[in-house]
């Protein structure tokens, strides 16, 4: 049979035949995950300070991950938002509700109107290893359903969020992505979701990052069970320093740095624990502490109210104090 006579349907089949498996396995992952993918648009109210300036509009991507539209997406895409609306790719515009966001991890949920919505199968960011391949798809520029394809360079990443926080574990690729992105899922070879796509360096080529799914949806029960995430805090303004390695040895510490106490808020819980400026925290409830970030990640909303250990350095000193995190407001 010439080829031009060659019945179309056997051409496609052969030309399916012929995908080599990169190929293959990105076009697989995006039939799997890209209809649950939606553009999010977020209106938010005309500036008081400004009346004559128009109302700022915002977009970024999300992704549904429940038949009944609970979306993922970032914190600073939908954060202060007014009015929500969400695209998705059958063409359906969409109002949606915010269920809650959490700017410590960038992490927001969303849920759409309507109901039978495609959705998404989510992974194990845990499992991943640096070399796999995975998959963004999301948003950039208004550009709908835009995939872009690339590799885990690195795991357990610290990234500084938009409040100082550090948000641990998360996940380097060079899966190029731009404004727009973020919200979006990056997905494994399989289609499920593994992170959210949260940020990019501008200056650098092939350096974006996501959050984890296994955060992303440790936040996401929260904000849905209780509408945001509870977090402790024992009022201290602090900062983190190295200790003298004399001190490390004769008190067998296990770091090299604490958190030194520059300003203690009067009437909160350290200053209830009688702890003072110029002491320096090494270990809570038992966990060391090495900086501000590890005291931050300890201070989990299951420590408030609960009395714990305080291990401080007073001078040449080391102390234990019991100090009862309150709720972070």
């Amino acid at each position: 049979m010439p080829l031009d006579a060659m019945p179309l349907a056997a051409s496609h089949a052969s030309e399916d035949a012929a995908l080599d498996p990169y190929s293959a396995l990105v076009i697989a992952a995006f039939e799997l995950a890209g209809p649950a993918v939606v553009h999010v648009a977020a209106e938010f109210a005309a500036d008081a300070a400004h009346p004559g300036r128009p109302p700022r509009a915002g977009q970024g991507s999300g992704v549904v991950f429940t038949p009944d539209g609970y979306a993922l997406t970032n914190s600073h895409v939908v954060s202060g938002a007014s009015r929500l609306t969400v695209s998705t790719t059958d063409g359906r515009r969409l109002p949606a509700a915010l269920v809650g966001d959490d700017p410590e991890t960038d992490i927001a949920v969303l849920r759409a109107a309507g109901g039978d919505h495609a959705h998404a199968a989510l992974g194990n960011s845990s499992r991943l290893r640096v070399g796999q391949l995975v998959v963004a798809i999301g948003n950039p520029f208004g550009f709908q359903a835009t995939v872009t394809a690339g590799i885990v360079s690195a795991l357990g990443r610290t990234l500084r969020a938009r409040s100082g926080r550090a948000i641990d574990s998360v996940i380097q690729t060079d899966a190029p992505l731009n404004p727009g992105n973020s919200g979006g899922p990056l997905v494994d070879g399989g289609g499920r979701v593994v992170g959210i796509n949260t940020a990019i360096i501008a200056a650098a080529q092939g350096i974006c990052f996501a959050i984890g799914i296994d955060t992303a949806i440790d936040v996401a029960t929260r904000l849905m069970r209780d509408g945001r995430v509870r977090r402790g805090r024992i009022g201290l303004g602090a900062q983190t320093v190295p200790i003298d390695l004399r001190l490390v040895r004769a008190h067998a510490l296990a770091a090299r740095s604490g958190v030194l106490a520059t300003d203690i808020v009067a009437d909160g819980p350290a200053a209830a624990a009688g702890l003072r400026p110029g002491d320096v925290v090494v270990a809570l409830a038992g966990e060391m502490v090495d900086g501000t970030d590890a005291l931050h990640r300890l201070l989990t909303g299951q420590t408030i109210g609960q009395a714990l250990a305080l291990r401080v350095l007073r001078g040449a000193e080391v102390l234990t104090l019991i100090v009862v995190p309150a709720e972070a407001g």
